[in-house]
């Protein structure tokens, strides 16, 4: 069955479904940003086909959320690393994480996050960078931006 594309969608939430929004990408993902660099060590952690887990890496290579580095010459193998924009990608798996804790589970999930430094639960939460309030549907709008002014 061929996918539907939405890479040249107007809308932000279907442009990131577009690139993460397959079974793979977003799991792959998660283990770069919780440190696996290397292939085999994502393949072993997620257990997913080598050619699935390839196709998934140069995806993410390709829109710019992972750098390839070279770290062996002969044999030729590269690491796996997190950009800027990859990293950013982590706003949008810690709500799924969030998510899937609150209403997926029937029990408390087997693993849980938390702060590195403090020892301390995290639970993300969506704010408002503006007002610090926590994004609600009821109280948010959509509207077409305005067009830049030209410059004289």
């Amino acid at each position: 069955m061929r996918r539907t594309r939405f890479d040249d969608a107007p809308c932000p939430i279907a442009r990131t479904v577009d690139l993460l929004g397959d079974w793979w990408t977003p799991m792959v993902l998660r283990e770069l940003l919780f440190g696996r660099r290397r292939f085999s060590d994502i393949q072993e952690s997620l257990d997913v086909n080598r050619s699935v887990l390839a196709q998934r890496l140069n995806r993410l290579v390709d829109e710019g959320l992972v750098e390839r580095v070279r770290y062996q010459q002969h044999p030729p193998r590269d690491e796996f690393v997190p950009t800027d924009k990859g990293r950013a990608a982590w706003d949008v798996l810690s709500v799924m994480w969030s998510y899937g804790e609150r209403w997926l589970f029937d029990e408390a999930p087997p693993v849980q996050l938390y702060d590195r430094d403090t020892g301390q639960v995290i639970e993300p939460a969506v704010i408002d960078r503006n007002t610090g309030r926590p994004l609600e549907p009821a109280s948010t709008r959509r509207r077409p931006r305005p067009k830049p002014t030209p410059s004289t």
